[in-house]
């Protein structure tokens, strides 16, 4: 070897780039001790130094993980928001985070969010903002942690065409409907289990009503279909009445229920548009979602030419949560070194978002009917009269001395066909009851 070959290489001289943080939470803990652990990593593949400037907090005087630098907090949230060159925000709402993000925006800021709540709200506002000032604008936290759903429908599917994506996107849901079916408990009973554990809130309204799924499922239908969609296009139900009884009637029938985010694609001679809901549903137990257990997300993206694309991992915590802001934050810092920019929104497509008559679903009907001939003729007959077809019927049990339990599964069929039905069977005689009614989805 010559004397040159054996000289080490010289010290690469990187660029500092000041890192505001506005939260400190469980998140943003994470996001600020691994930035300062692992600051050669992130060095070496940015292509900066990147130094925390400040965070920060409400409060001062709270008590905060060792990992979160005294001397970095500050309760100054718009001189961390304009004096940085990265923002990360993980405060969560609306307010203040919206006008510190578009403050952010304006002194020529990358910001990087895991805001799902203001971007279902408020995308296209911080999208136009980020345009205006050339920066960039990330979020591949706002959408089930760290699974890169945001980043292939942003990206990676450019080149395709989705025709619907169906998802469990929320956690606590999730868990709470596992722990209902594998054992047996009641949804109280498995909501409190979920908040000793802490993945459930005190109050848990935006979980179990269905409000945070919705609000990713708005962002994932308009990355997906190059339209806008806002939380209020949404139809959402959430699973509190969901109740042990229905839990143990889906098993019989082979299925799960869980609470799934859907945005599909119709064209027929009927309807032309994107469908987005939120709302529990049955899936049959061969379907990979039907196996995603405990706290963990799944996203099954179909689309024309890669045909069915599976994401799956966890959709929240801290760790899992801090590594897709931390990819953000790699994506956002390398381009304020080599150039270059995140994505601006895609919304040419403009499709119409159809109301929640024009979805195309399944449905399993549970009656309770009189037990004599030609009842599931008649109840056969209504449902045929509404447009909508049976695919399966079974008798599961038998109620007193002359009722029987039937449960109906139909093929696929526009919401307003199946509401008349089940509108024709709560009306029909021999029906004495319509005990449950639930969507079915992934036949």
């Amino acid at each position: 070897m010559t004397e040159h070959a054996l000289q080490d290489p010289p010290t690469q001289v990187r660029p500092t780039l000041r890192v505001g943080v506005l939260g400190a939470g469980t998140v943003g803990t994470q996001v600020i001790r691994l930035l300062l652990e692992q600051a050669d990593d992130f060095a070496a593949r940015s292509g900066a130094r990147l130094e925390i400037t400040g965070v920060a907090v409400r409060d001062l005087a709270a008590p905060r993980d060792p990992a979160v630098p005294r001397e970095l907090l500050t309760d100054d949230a718009t001189a961390v928001a304009t004096g940085n060159d990265l923002v990360i925000e993980l405060i969560g709402g609306i307010e203040p985070a919206r006008s510190l993000i578009l403050a952010a925006l304006s002194a020529g800021a990358s910001v990087i969010t895991g805001n799902k709540a203001l971007i279902a709200a408020h995308g296209p506002e911080l999208y136009a903002a980020a345009a205006a000032a050339g920066s960039d604008f990330y979020y591949e936290a706002a959408v089930a942690g760290a699974i890169p759903v945001v980043y292939a429908l942003r990206e990676s599917m450019a080149g395709d065409r989705v025709t619907s994506v169906l998802g469990i996107v929320n956690g606590t849901t999730n868990y709470i409907l596992d722990e209902m079916s594998t054992k047996g408990l009641s949804f109280e009973a498995a909501l409190a289990t979920a908040q000793e554990l802490g993945y459930a809130e005190a109050d848990p309204t935006a979980d179990v009503d269905g409000l945070d799924a919705a609000a990713k499922a708005a962002i994932l239908a308009s990355l997906a279909f190059h339209t806008r969609v806002g939380i209020d296009d949404v139809q959402v139900e959430g699973i509190r009445d969901v109740t042990a009884e229905d839990i143990r009637e889906a098993r019989a029938s082979g299925c799960e229920i869980k609470l799934l985010a859907i945005a599909q694609r119709r064209e027929d001679d009927h309807a032309s548009g994107i469908s987005v809901r939120v709302h529990p549903a049955l899936v049959p137990v061969e379907h990979p979602l039907a196996s995603v257990h405990g706290a963990f997300n799944a996203v099954l993206i179909e689309a024309e030419a890669a045909g069915p694309l599976m994401f799956y991992g966890q959709g929240a915590g801290g760790a899992p949560t801090a590594s897709a802001v931390l990819s953000d934050v790699v994506a956002a810092a390398s381009h304020r070194v080599d150039g270059g920019q995140a994505p601006r929104e895609s919304f040419y497509a403009d499709l119409p978002v159809l109301g929640p008559e024009a979805a195309v679903t399944r449905y399993q009907i549970q009656l309770r009917v009189d037990d004599q001939p030609g009842s599931l003729a008649a109840v056969a007959g209504v449902v045929a009269d509404n447009g909508v077809s049976i695919d399966s019927v079974r008798q599961s049990a038998y109620v007193g001395a002359n009722d029987a339990i039937v449960t109906i599964v139909t093929h696929p069929a526009a919401v307003f066909h199946l509401e008349g039905a089940v509108a024709g069977l709560r009306a029909l005689e021999r029906v004495d009851d319509v005990v449950s009614v639930r969507r079915v989805e992934g036949l």
